[in-house]
């Protein structure tokens, strides 16, 4: 059993295209490494099913949420009610190191040194969450604009080897990750830390991104700056144009609720062509799951847009 994995949360059926591209995409850069999918026990059987028949191994999580009535979150953001369970990633200790994905990205070189990271063992690495704001949503922090974002702070080329740094002198949200993206070494003792922190801490209310927030706030000082590359947010392409650079991209990041693959693919606006990138994953899916599983293909595929 490989020591190091990759890893994802899947609680729901309908994200199931989301987490077969990304696996198709670990193996079309050669990834030495398998992807563990977390599942929590609502999953559906033939759900968990078609993952197993993809040569996926599940390892069973339990939801891990707030206290009932400690957080709500705006209409906007209800997808994020799951994301507090990707924590789980913490527990999975049968593995020296786990480099916890969302479902919604595509890996586009091999990051396999990911794995293989200098990481103290109660630090994490991530990249910075983009603090721009770019549709203005008003139930976004105020200190979210462009001049505050860590991301504004670098430039091409050295972006990559100079990611932003982190300074008491910094605005807030240099301080802040996306955790598309976070590089991990499992223990109990930081599991049972994160969750004492969830269930007790007063800040818990006041997070406007559940999950991210939390672990920026509690691996404080203890979080390893990784540049842009490796989760390289949809949004970056347009917002941070004087960084981004198509060939340079580790891994991409659908952001945002309009997923691809629930995106009409004729109007997809600017994200046209980065949404382009998935679906060219997924039709290589489609050949390879029409002969392999078909009935599975049915499942993967009710859950696209059809325009």
């Amino acid at each position: 059993m490989s020591r190091k994995v990759w890893t994802t949360l899947l609680t729901k059926a309908s994200y199931l295209p989301g987490l077969f591209v990304l696996h198709e995409t670990l193996l079309s850069v050669n990834s030495q490494y398998p992807l563990v999918v977390m599942t929590t026990p609502g999953l559906p059987q033939e759900a968990r099913d078609v993952v197993e028949r993809r040569g996926l191994t599940i390892r069973e999580v339990n939801g891990l949420q707030p206290g009932e009535g400690v957080r709500t979150m705006p209409d906007l953001d209800v997808r994020f009610g799951d994301t507090w369970t990707k924590l789980r990633a913490f527990d999975l200790v049968e593995y020296d190191r786990v480099v916890l994905l969302d479902s919604d990205m595509i890996v586009m070189k091999n990051m396999d040194e990911l794995l293989d990271l200098e990481l103290p063992s109660d630090w994490i690495a991530a990249v910075h969450a983009c603090a721009c704001n770019p549709r203005k949503y008003p139930h976004y922090p105020a200190d979210w604009t462009p001049e505050n974002c860590a991301h504004s702070s670098v430039s091409w080329p050295t972006a990559i080897s100079n990611p932003p740094v982190i300074s008491k002198d910094s605005p807030r949200p240099y301080g802040l990750l996306n955790s598309g993206l976070v590089v991990i070494n499992p223990s109990l003792e930081l599991s049972e830390g994160l969750q004492g922190f969830l269930a007790t801490s007063p800040l818990i209310p006041t997070f406007q991104f559940p999950d991210q927030d939390l672990l920026s706030v509690y691996f404080e000082g203890r979080w390893k700056v990784l540049p842009w590359c490796y989760n390289a947010l949809k949004t970056m392409k347009f917002v941070h144009e004087p960084i981004w650079r198509d060939d340079e991209i580790r891994c991409l990041h659908y952001i945002l609720a309009e997923k691809p693959w629930l995106t009409d693919r004729a109007v997809a606006g600017v994200y046209q062509e980065v949404n382009g990138w998935w679906w060219d994953e997924y039709k290589k899916l489609e050949v390879d799951m029409k002969q392999t599983d078909p009935e599975g293909w049915k499942l993967v595929d009710a859950h696209v847009t059809k325009k």
